[in-house]
């Protein structure tokens, strides 16, 4: 294998699919990224696996051989990041899996392993084809991935539910202390668009692992306005793939708990607030939370006010109090701090809306326009 390449197009990809390297891998050649030189056309494809998460990502280069090899990931990115820009060489020529990187300020010999022990991506064939808005696919994932679980115990928890329609996105994320539902309704220009058989109407659900949609909300982050991102899946198995990139996981077995049930359908009090002063003042006296993170709302419907308050044995205690607009009566109610400022950072618009009941029943935080953001926090009980 031989061919050249930019030191910004190899750092690049090299950055990104080792991103799927495990750090603690079950077999040597985990630890390792793939690389595949073709000739025709001129292309260099790059693949990170850890049996689990898989990311693949290919460019343009000058190929003088083909050839397929695995590299340390870690050692190989090591290198090509210190590299001055412009043209790098990498060549195989030595034998033995013995791979000579060339760039301008010197030469480096990195020992890799054969490619046939690394696992092969696994392949759809006959599962079905989505094209979807990569832009509202964007939108899902950061009203949903703050509520998922981190107790692997419950491993469909810690996975994001995502529900396809022809023309509806919707995803939902719990952990059991709070819930967040995003549902996307594409622009007309940008209506989802489903080829899948005749019997499946065109839907599907599946809950896909977090730790995977992390990894493809950063990597979405950088798509161009407009694009799509196309999604492949059947049992077990889900693919997306836009542009010269890819990234594969498994789904999480398991049925989805029906979430819908745990949002009231009516409420007895509503407060409409200016979601950046209210978070700013809970960042504010947060420094003063203890390890029980309780924050103290007292709704005051004659003032039109909201007071915040955190006290604590060991450090002291703050209070903070917004304007606000008030309907229902006064109540004194409390939360888990971080929990309600994850909420709040997701939220995409500048007024909020909160709709509660009683002390300990559910309370909906939704935006006043944009997304339709649906995000449930469970009350914490006031200590005496």
């Amino acid at each position: 294998m031989k061919f050249v390449c930019t030191q910004h197009d190899l750092n690049i990809n090299l950055a990104l699919v080792s991103r799927a390297v495990s750090t603690r891998p079950t077999h040597p050649v985990l630890a390792n990224i793939k690389i595949e030189a073709t000739a025709d056309p001129d292309r260099i494809r790059l693949t990170g696996f850890d049996l689990s998460l898989g990311i693949q990502s290919s460019f343009i280069a000058e190929v003088g051989e083909e050839g397929t090899l695995t590299l340390p990931a870690k050692l190989l990115n090591d290198i090509v990041a210190k590299l001055p820009s412009g043209e790098i060489t990498l060549d195989d020529e030595a034998g033995e899996n013995l791979v000579t990187i060339t760039s301008a300020s010197g030469r480096y010999q990195v020992r890799g392993m054969s490619a046939e022990e690394f696992p092969e991506l696994p392949s759809i064939e006959q599962g079905e084809t989505n094209q979807l808005s990569a832009a509202a696919f964007i939108d899902g994932l950061k009203g949903s991935l703050i509520a998922c679980s981190q107790d692997e115990s419950k491993q469909v928890l810690t996975g994001v539910y995502l529900k396809v329609e022809p023309e509806r996105l919707e995803f939902a994320a719990t952990d059991g202390h709070r819930l967040g539902i995003v549902e996307v309704y594409p622009t007309e220009s940008e209506t989802t668009q489903i080829a899948a058989e005749p019997a499946q109407k065109g839907s599907f659900e599946v809950t896909v692992p977090a730790k995977a949609l992390r990894e493809l909300e950063k990597m979405l982050g950088s798509m161009p306005e407009g694009d799509r991102l196309g999604l492949q899946l059947e049992q077990g198995q889900v693919v997306f793939g836009w542009g010269d990139r890819k990234l594969t996981t498994r789904t999480l077995e398991g049925k989805y708990p029906d979430y819908r049930l745990l949002i009231p359908r009516q409420f007895q009090r509503q407060i409409t607030v200016d979601r950046k002063q209210l978070l700013t003042a809970l960042e504010r006296i947060a420094v003063l939370s203890d390890q029980s993170n309780l924050v103290k709302f007292s709704i005051d419907s004659t003032q039109q006010s909201l007071d915040l308050s955190v006290e604590s044995q060991d450090r002291g205690s703050g209070r903070e109090s917004l304007t606000a607009q008030i309907s229902g009566t006064d109540l004194d109610i409390a939360f888990n701090i971080k929990y309600l400022m994850d909420g709040l950072k997701t939220l995409p618009t500048q007024e909020i809306t909160i709709s509660l009941n009683g002390p300990l029943e559910p309370v909906i935080l939704t935006p006043l326009g944009g997304v339709k953001m649906t995000y449930l926090v469970m009350p914490v009980q006031l200590r005496n």
